[in-house]
Order: C-alpha cells, then structure tokens, then sequence
C-alpha cells in the first residue's frame, strides 16, 4: 500500500478537537433518519478532508457524517449544506453518489452544521496507475472515470433544481481573476515568475464558447468509490468545491493526472503508459468528446494550464501560511514546496498552447 493510500485509508479514534456530543447525535439520529437505531459506535476517517468526515456505526448498519470544522471559518468555506444539496439533487437523477438521510443546519447539535450520508463500501484508489487492478482491466477504470464526469456533465442544471447553485458564464475570467488576486496579495510566499507570466497571459487567452455545467472542481479517482470487483463508480465523493462552472475545466483538472507528478497529487507523469495499459492523454480526451458529443476540444493546453494555474495559486497560499506559522502541519509544509513545480507546468501548458 503506497505512502498516501496508508494515511487516508480507513478509520481512527475521533481527534482531539473533532470529538462529537454522541447523546446530542442519537437523538437527532433517531428523530431524523428514517430506521436508525442505536447504539452509536464513531470514528473519524483518517482521509485530509477539509470538511471532518465520521463513520457511524450501529448493530445493523453504517452511515457516514460530513461536518463543518469547529472554530472561525471564513465566509462560504466548508459549506457541508451545499454538498448535501448537491448531492440530493444529483442522485434523484441516478447519478452515482451516497444517498442523504438527512441535514442539520441548526448548530445547538454539534455545534456546527452537519449532514448524514450512506455509507458506501467499495474500492478507493490513491494512485493514478491504478497498481491492484489487472493490467487488463485498467483501460475499463479509466473509461468508468471519465464515463462519470460525461455524466456529470450532461446533467441539466435547472432541471435538477440547481439553476442557481452558482454564477453562470464568464467561468473563466473569474476564475483567474480571484486566484490571481490571492497570489499577488500573499506577498510573503513571494512572487514566482512561471506564475507572473500566467497571470498575464491567461486572461488574454480564454478560448471562445460559454458553457455551464454542474462541476465537482476536484474530481481525481481518490474521490471515487468504485465496486469491490468491477470497473464500475458506485459513489462520487467530496462535493465541496463543486458549483456551477465550464465543463472543460473540470474534465481538465482530472486529465491533468497525466502531467501531475504522482509525489503532489495522485498523477501519471513519469509513467509508462504502454506498460500499464493505461490510455494516453489523446485517448483519454477523444473518448470524453465521444461522450459529449465533441469532435474535438480545441485549445486544450489552455485548460490544462488553467488548471495548474489554479492548483499553483491554492499551494502558493499553503506556502504563505507554513511562513506565518499557522499552517505548520508536515503536510502543509511538503505542499508549499511543491508550489513552484506546478507553476512551472502551468507555464509548461501555456507554451504548448501558444505553439498550437
């Protein structure tokens, strides 16, 4: 089991600072889930989600409880309301994600708003390659990835009662504008300058055509549940980033994998494809214009540079506040030195672009 698969994987203790009041819950448990009944067993999931994740178990079955962290959050984030939304409204349409049993605004319970999933057992994959799969059947996994985001994408948002879940139109422009901002703010993480060229060239370059789409925002394969033994997505995961946004740039973000080197994030850069039968960049593309009904997506590189670009501008913040001191976990401190790697590529994307 890789490094980044033995700390996300299963379940610990609750830690100290997310303990929960578990007569409040089974109360609220009993009066608002249908067929719940106790006793209460809860342990937190040791995954690095922002939002405290929790399994609950009793005699007969499991849930699992998705909260907003304890303290002084700032304003929008960790919006776990959101996410229970989201997610209601997407599996009244079959698409796969936990069912929700039920959502609690009213902070007297736990002390922060909180919402009750279906507990989905299945096969969570940490590594890009994909390594406990059968060579044979890894192109199958690949396709089930990408069939989901299709999906997703192809999902009416007014008709699922998500015509306002966010800003329609000019994804793009706003997107490099906010992250932008926060990069030339932090003048403590200090400017790089892959990241000064792309803050220029990027507004200047987005491709034409609107589009708007539900979006996850962050949809890599460790935020997928797949069945114990097939090629099949049983639940999608971590909604909190999702919003109403470009298409392209979500389906980027999660082809991005093949240039992601796999010690950042899960990625394939370094990888032999052949070897690993794993489809190419190019494969992978055509087979989400099949889906979608694209003959081709023109200005690719673009998306893929945005995205970096983006993923750059969240590390350089986690850079700023290992600086500060109030980001001094391990984790954090390894991720801000990954920032200027993903710059570089972000850049990397733009050239190719430029170069048709």
């Amino acid at each position: 089991m890789s490094a980044a698969a033995e700390g996300n994987t299963g379940t610990t203790a609750v830690r100290a600072g997310y303990e929960l009041d578990r007569a409040a819950l089974e109360a609220w448990l009993c009066g608002h889930v249908d067929g719940f009944a106790g006793p209460l067993e809860v342990d937190q999931f040791k995954g690095g989600q922002s939002n405290p994740t929790y399994r609950l178990t009793t005699p007969t079955r499991s849930y699992v409880l998705r909260r907003k962290p304890p303290g002084e959050i700032l304003k929008g984030a960790h919006a776990v309301e959101r996410e229970a939304r989201v997610m209601a409204a997407l599996g009244r349409t079959g698409f796969p994600v936990p069912a929700i049993h039920g959502l609690c605004e009213n902070e007297s319970v736990l002390g922060t708003p909180f919402f009750v999933m279906e507990m989905v057992e299945g096969r969570i994959f940490w590594d890009a390659t994909f390594p406990d799969v059968p060579r044979d059947a890894r192109p199958d996994y690949f396709s089930a990835m990408n069939g989901v985001l299709a999906q997703l994408h192809g999902v009416d948002p007014e008709a699922v009662g998500l015509g306002d879940y966010g800003r329609p139109g000019n994804y793009f422009a706003r997107q490099i504008a906010r992250w932008s901002k926060q990069y030339l703010a932090d003048e403590e993480a200090g400017r790089n300058a892959d990241m000064d060229v792309l803050v220029e060239w990027l507004p200047e370059n987005i491709p034409p055509g609107e589009e708007t789409a539900i979006v996850h925002g962050d949809l890599r394969c460790d935020n997928m549940v797949f069945a114990p033994d097939e090629p099949r997505v049983l639940a999608v995961l971590d909604w909190e980033l999702s919003t109403l946004g470009h298409p392209l740039a979500d389906f980027a973000y999660n082809a991005m994998m093949y240039r992601m080197p796999p010690d950042i994030v899960a990625g394939l850069h370094g990888a032999d494809l052949a070897a690993l039968n794993i489809p190419s960049e190019a494969e992978y593309v055509a087979a989400y214009c099949a889906r979608t009904g694209r003959e081709s997506i023109p200005n690719w590189d673009f998306y893929i540079a945005f995205n970096f670009f983006r993923l750059a501008a969240i590390f350089h913040g986690i850079k700023g506040r290992v600086i500060r001191g109030n980001a001094a976990s391990a984790q954090a401190a390894e991720r801000a030195t990954k920032f200027p790697v993903l710059a570089r590529l972000a850049r990397e994307a733009m050239q190719a672009c430029e170069q048709g």
